[in-house]
């Protein structure tokens, strides 16, 4: 009997200590359209729950800048983005911890090959397609340089990257404001020849990061549940196969990285025209 008690009594322990366990959020930017984002990210949430022993739930927005929306309405703790580096955000509180693996990413403005626009200043008043105002290598370096230029285009918000080349080749815009990678996979997967007029200084991609209400437990606990992922079987499958499911590098995977390595960011702002800081 007294063991049937002892048992009973740690059974509810546990059951307790589950109960009070948080449930975290996690947040990436929407870089392709919802269900994409959900098929690369759902698999490798789940993955780093179970490795970390700390709950994720993923929270996608409809729009590359609903993370940010999420960020400062506080409704989120984790995220995968790169708008958190201006001065106003920087007092948040949150910290990188990882970032995904892939070369520094340029932000480019490009035109399709068969346009006639060969200069930037051909631009001038014309329509101009980027994902959303939160892209940062995406919108915010290449229309700094647009304004340091003195060169007045009319921005289209799209809402995600697909849907700005999308308008672009139904010529609803004559130039897109994107990244080198998305301009390189979309080249790659869907055949598209672009002309780019203009490339900007190298950035690191979108980097993991944990909000300051997180405990130093539960944010190293997470962070070697990514770090790791691709060193055991199951996780190297599962990065490959999120990977494939968005036409990106099988080999892709995580790596530890700190706030100092997204000192190019702070520069850009310290710098840039304030209509895009």
């Amino acid at each position: 009997m007294l063991r049937l008690l002892i048992s009973l009594c740690l059974l509810m322990s546990s059951l307790q200590a589950q109960a009070q366990q948080p449930v975290y959020r996690f947040s990436p930017v929407n870089q392709w359209d919802i269900p994409k984002t959900a098929a690369y990210w759902n698999p490798i949430i789940q993955y780093v729950s179970q490795q970390s022993g700390v709950q994720l739930e993923l929270k996608i927005g409809r729009t590359s800048a609903d993370t940010t929306a999420y960020v400062l309405a506080q409704e989120v703790e984790f995220v995968f983005s790169n708008h958190l580096f201006s001065p106003e955000r920087d007092k948040l509180g949150w910290k990188v911890f990882g970032r995904r693996t892939g070369p520094a990413l340029q932000g480019q403005i490009a035109v399709l090959d068969n346009s006639p626009i060969r200069t930037l200043e051909e631009l001038s008043k014309q329509d101009m397609v980027f994902a959303g105002p939160e892209a940062f290598v995406g919108y915010r370096v290449p229309q700094a340089e647009l304004m340091n230029r003195g060169i007045e285009v009319n921005a289209v918000f799209a809402g995600n990257q697909n849907a700005a080349f999308a308008q672009l080749l139904a010529g609803k815009a004559k130039a897109v404001g994107s990244n080198s990678a998305l301009i390189d996979g979309f080249t790659e997967k869907q055949g598209t020849k672009f002309r780019v007029l203009w490339t900007s200084e190298s950035y690191l991609d979108l980097a993991l990061m944990a909000s300051g209400k997180v405990s130093t437990k539960d944010v190293r606990a997470v962070t070697n549940a990514f770090i790791n992922m691709h060193k055991s079987k199951a996780g190297a499958l599962i990065l490959e196969q999120a990977s494939a499911s968005v036409g990106m590098d099988p080999n892709s995977h995580f790596l530890p990285a700190y706030d100092k390595d997204y000192e190019s960011y702070r520069r850009f702002y310290a710098t840039a025209p304030m209509a895009v800081r």
